[in-house]
């Protein structure tokens, strides 16, 4: 749900931080209709008279960027491809032409959760070999397996959203004397000087029970490592284990103190996204707010200059791991078409991502898409935290699980979150009761 949400704005980052490059020209082989790259007679196209859809929730700038990079797939291979939004709710729009067998030949799904559910519904073409090799050249393994699903691999991670970021307000770090933070320690001994300043440190969007997912992700990823955040994803261990104590007490020693908060506890609960952005950047009522890229399309709203008046630093690590927490777009094939395959091993290559990479409001998670390629200083510095954290970077936590449990306003993990802001000393509860959620949702 948020991820549809942080798509949406996350295009609008151009408008506050960058200007358009324009694609490259290819020179690379070109690609046959199974997905092989081959090295056809000059000026040969191996898709010629191919047709294809592609469907995906993106509009507007976002939109017209992806379809500049299925032009030069086009210009590559020949291939005709028109485009098809599907909106926000991506399974309303699949879910009846799947049923009347007439889905588009490349879905890009929002979640990797639905790759296991169309996969569960034969709905999906397992990658070909061509293509699980661009992969394999390109991806951790870890992106792999979330585009898998009963050891079939299905999916290429193909656009991410970079959820480990404390957005602040410079003036009021000034008028408090302090650096960014780069432990957990320092940010809750800044938050109290921030404090004693006159100013709340914190704005928090508590309102928007997903807000508080993506914060206990990245202090879960810090203080327990990515093995524990891959079990506790797949409720491998119980919401009671010790390592989720761990977490959750590091985020009372912000939540339990009312000053550190604006409008204390009750105030941040009745606050939305991108409400608490306004708090900072508009209001000026608080220093900082903890959120993923897209409150730079917020700050920009509220009239504050990023890079200027509002800048971030990385999640401070509260543990021994660096956290680098991010959603995504998973790109899969619902007919076995002559296209398809070609479609995703360019999507998946170091040449297709680089020719989204030039466009505004773009992050790969393909590791050989260097940084160099992003236009504007903002997200060259957030690709390349992407790179920098290499095997330890993890997919949001609360977007793998069943949207009963992760991803419903009012229930699950975000009423549960909710429930410990409002009272952050009931650490216990709050783990009696992820976990009596999880199991429902897990159905264990």
């Amino acid at each position: 749900m948020r991820n549809a949400r942080a798509a949406a704005i996350l295009a609008g980052l151009a408008v506050a931080v960058a200007a358009c490059g324009n694609a490259p020209t290819n020179t690379s082989p070109s690609t046959d209709a199974s997905g092989s790259a081959s090295a056809p007679a000059a000026g040969a196209k191996p898709l010629q008279g191919v047709k294809l859809e592609v469907a995906a929730k993106w509009t507007g700038d976002e939109q017209k960027n992806f379809e500049q990079v299925l032009k030069a797939f086009t210009e590559k291979t020949g291939a005709e491809v028109t485009y098809a939004s599907t909106g926000e709710d991506t399974g309303a729009y699949l879910g009846p032409r799947i049923q009347g067998k007439n889905p588009p030949d490349v879905a890009i799904l929002p979640q990797p959760g639905l790759v296991q559910q169309y996969a569960d519904q034969k709905a999906l073409t397992p990658l070909t070999d061509d293509v699980i090799k661009e992969v394999d050249t390109n991806y951790t393994p870890y992106w792999k397996e979330l585009g898998s699903a009963d050891g079939k691999v299905y999916g290429v991670l193909i656009k991410a959203a970079h959820k480990s970021l404390v957005w602040y307000r410079s003036q009021a770090y000034d008028d408090a004397g302090v650096q960014p933070a780069t432990t957990w320690d320092e940010l809750v001994k800044n938050a109290q000087t921030i404090a004693d300043s006159g100013t709340a440190p914190f704005s928090f969007c508590g309102a928007s029970g997903w807000t508080l997912t993506d914060l206990f992700e990245n202090v879960y990823l810090s203080t327990a490592g990515p093995e524990n955040y891959d079990k506790l994803s797949k409720h491998e261990i119980p919401w009671t284990d010790p390592t989720v104590t761990t977490a959750l007490e590091k985020i009372a020693q912000i939540a339990g103190k009312k000053e550190f908060l604006v409008g204390g506890n009750a105030g941040a609960l009745q606050t939305d996204f991108p409400g608490c952005v306004t708090k900072v950047y508009g209001d000026k009522k608080a220093a900082m707010v903890i959120e993923a890229d897209f409150v730079a399309v917020s700050a920009v709203q509220s009239k504050a200059k990023v890079g200027e008046e509002a800048k971030y630093f990385p999640f401070p690590k509260a543990g021994d791991t660096a956290p680098v927490v991010l959603g995504g777009d998973v790109a899969v094939a619902m007919k076995d078409s002559p296209g398809a395959m070609a479609l995703l091993q360019f999507l998946a290559s170091k040449e297709g991502g680089e020719i989204w990479a030039k466009l505004p409001g773009y992050l790969s998670p393909n590791k050989n898409v260097s940084p160099d390629n992003y236009p504007d200083e903002l997200t060259k510095q957030l690709g390349q935290t992407i790179v920098s954290a290499g095997d330890a970077v993890r997919y949001d936590m609360s977007d793998l699980a069943p949207s009963a449990f992760g991803g419903t306003d009012g229930k699950g993990e975000w009423k549960a979150l909710q429930d410990f802001l409002r009272n952050p000393s009931d650490i216990k509860g709050t783990q009696t009761t992820l976990e009596a959620e999880a199991k429902k949702a897990w159905k264990k």
